[in-house]
This record gives C-alpha cells, sequence and structure tokens, in this order.
C-alpha cells in the first residue's frame, strides 16, 4: 500500500526519533535553554542513512580470509603497534573509511514534544464532580461520500472485488465501490490537576544549585503544560520564611537567610485546604533544595509534610547536589525516606549534574509504573 519513497520517510523518521531519545540528557542539560531567546533550538547528531548494497573488496586488501584457504592461526593483517608520545602528538590523517552524520536542528518545543512521549503524571486519579466538557475524533464506520484525504483504499477495494464477483461485465471502479472513514465526536470526562513547585533559595543554596532545580522546574512545568489541557500551578520559595510567587518570579528569585522548610510546607497546606479543593483536584508537589533544614525544624517539617502527603497526590523531591557525592544522608532526605516508608507517596531524586533532570524527569514521570487515568490532552 505505500511506495517505496514513503517506508524510507518512515524508517527516516523512526531513525530521528531514535537519535534524540539517545541524546535527550546532553539536549535538555544546556544551560541557556530557561533564560534564552523563545525562538530556541538544538543540534541533534544523526547517522546517514544508506540503502542496503554490496560493496566490492578494495583492490589493496591483502590476502586473507575471503581470497582464499584460510587456517587457524593464520595473520589476516599486521596489527599497527602502539603510537609513541611523538606520534600521538601528530596523529596520520588516515585514510580508512569514516562515517558520515548530519546536524539536524531541532526547535525546544519539538524536543520537549520528544521528552514528554511517554510521561505523564503519577497516581492520577477521576475526581467526583468531573465536568464531561472534552471532546475527542474518533473514527467510526464507513460512508459512499466524504473528504477525499479519508478515503478508505482497502475497504474500496473490497466493495470493488464483491460488485465484480456478481456481475457479468464488470467495469474494475465506480464510485459506488468508494469507501470513506467518517468521523464522529465524543465526549470524555476531563480531570483537573494542581502543581505546586517549591523551591529553597536559602544562603546555603548556591547558584549551580538553584539553576538544577530551575531546570527540572522548566522541563517539568512545559511539559505538563503540552500533554494536559486544564493544569493549574502555584510557585513557592522560601527561606526562614515562605512567599508565593508568579511564575516569572518564581525563574528568577533568590534569597539569603537560614533555611525553616516547614514555612513552605505550611504555605502549600493553607493553599490546599483554602483554595484547592483535594477531593475535586488532583494536587502535586515538587520541593526542590540543597537538603539541608534547621535542626529545630525537623519535628514541624515532619508534621506538615506528613499532612501534605495524606491528601495530596504525589509529592516528589529532588535534592541538588553538584559536585562530589555526599557520604551521609541529608536532612530533608531522611524525611523523605521515612515517609516513603510509612507508604506515603513520597518519592526523591539526586540532580548532581544537567544530565541528571532527565533521569529524575523519567523517575517521577515514567509511563512504565502508572495506571491510572490519564488527563485528557
Amino acid at each position: 500500500m505505500f511506495s517505496r519513497g514513503a517506508r524510507d520517510w518512515l524508517r527516516h523518521n523512526d531513525k530521528v526519533r531514535e537519535a534524540v531519545q539517545n541524546h535527550l540528557p546532553e539536549l535538555i542539560a544546556g544551560p541557556d535553554l530557561i533564560t534564552g531567546p523563545q525562538e530556541r533550538t538544538v543540534q541533534v547528531p544523526v547517522r546517514l542513512l544508506e540503502h542496503a548494497r554490496f560493496r566490492l573488496s578494495d583492490a589493496r586488501t591483502e590476502s586473507g580470509a575471503g581470497q582464499g584457504d584460510g587456517h587457524p592461526g593464520d595473520v589476516l593483517r599486521q596489527g599497527r603497534p602502539d603510537p609513541g608520545p611523538d606520534e600521538a602528538a601528530e596523529p596520520d590523517g588516515g585514510d580508512s573509511d569514516g562515517e558520515v552524520r548530519l546536524l539536524l536542528e531541532f526547535s525546544i518545543d519539538d524536543v520537549m514534544d520528544w521528552v514528554w512521549n511517554e510521561l505523564k503524571l503519577p497516581d492520577l486519579r477521576p475526581k467526583p464532580g468531573d465536568r464531561i466538557d472534552e471532546f475527542e475524533y474518533v473514527r467510526e464506520g464507513w460512508d459512499k461520500r466524504g473528504a477525499r484525504s479519508r478515503l478508505d483504499r482497502r475497504r474500496t477495494v473490497k466493495e470493488a472485488i464483491k460488485r465484480r464477483a456478481v456481475q457479468a461485465d464488470p467495469v474494475p471502479f465506480t464510485n459506488d465501490d468508494l469507501r470513506f472513514r467518517q468521523l464522529v465526536t465524543r465526549r470524555r470526562p476531563s480531570t483537573s490537576a494542581v502543581i505546586l513547585f517549591v523551591i529553597d533559595v536559602s544562603a546555603s543554596m548556591t547558584q549551580i544549585e538553584r539553576n538544577l532545580a530551575k531546570s527540572f522546574f522548566f522541563f517539568a512545568l512545559q511539559g505538563i503544560r503540552r500533554k494536559y489541557a486544564r493544569v493549574e500551578t502555584r510557585f513557592i520559595a522560601h527561606t526562614t520564611h515562605a512567599w508565593e510567587f508568579s511564575e516569572s518570579e518564581f525563574f528568577q528569585v533568590s534569597g539569603i537567610g537560614g533555611t525553616i522548610a516547614s514555612s513552605a510546607f505550611r504555605l502549600a497546606l493553607e493553599l490546599v485546604g483554602q483554595q484547592l479543593d483535594p477531593a475535586h483536584n488532583n494536587i502535586y508537589l515538587f520541593y526542590a533544595s540543597d537538603g539541608e533544614n534547621f535542626t529545630e525544624d525537623r519535628g514541624a517539617a515532619t508534621l506538615a509534610l506528613g499532612e501534605l502527603g495524606a491528601v495530596l497526590n504525589h509529592i516528589g523531591y529532588v535534592e541538588t547536589l553538584p559536585g562530589a557525592p555526599r557520604t551521609l544522608e541529608t536532612e530533608m532526605r531522611r524525611l523523605c525516606n521515612e515517609l516513603a516508608r510509612r507508604g506515603l507517596p513520597v518519592s526523591s531524586s539526586v540532580l548532581a549534574s544537567p544530565e541528571d533532570v532527565w533521569k529524575a524527569l523519567r523517575q517521577f514521570f515514567s509511563d512504565e509504573a502508572q495506571t491510572e487515568l490519564e488527563l485528557v490532552p
């Protein structure tokens, strides 16, 4: 049903998809993606695709396998000795066959589509009182009239064969043989969700650590908005006190002072209790910190985060850890691990470098471990 050109085009798209997916950690690790211009692009190396063909042996090839009888232990070609210091400094140009790679340019929007192709919000559940206001187009049945682009060739051929089987002198095709796929609209329930992004901006959070956290938030936010129709977002930053910010202010905010994580968790509890109804919304919280917290705040932070875990769909904690890994558990990681052992929906991930952003996205939004209802795109 497809020409060779169409098959090659589909194969090329598959190769491009594979190349982009293999380079996703490097693509989303760019330092200027968040603060760069609106029209941003990245380049992805893709192998030059060739059709399979027989290739004749090079005339300079020495005798050996393929040129005559061979015996076990025969040397096919003398190995090149290890280069010395001088040779390593000035390598030869070489004359062996190389590999050509193309650099394809993609917009950041295209890359985000690749990133979120298999990701979605975890533990998404239907809520009572959802409005049935989302529509989708589905194929349903055939008709003898329709748009040319929806012509079903296979069904048309079948109708023509059935007609010619009962006619004495049939013509190849008639207009009555044509069958067009029909599209109908269906309603389906839509589920609303609220995402709380919380970040520690105290003096212990360096600029590198803040950039790592904001990179994760940026890609998570962009992907969620692409995949889901109705998602509300709230942004909170804290030192010893917590404040709610707009989206633009959130990605630029910095602070000084100590760290009291419970202030942010209490503010999130106030928003959930007064403005966001867990009975009618799927609510998620993603918190980024360097792991440090005021020791005397341990009890209050445990209590507030435990109350959030009891009503939220999921809590994701990302710990910024550039450089050498810490040998001991931090205060916040110990708290999250304790809540996870109690059965609360809490998970954590470590951001040691920009490449870890992709790992964190897959850990929190992986499609493989999720079986709950999906939001309507």
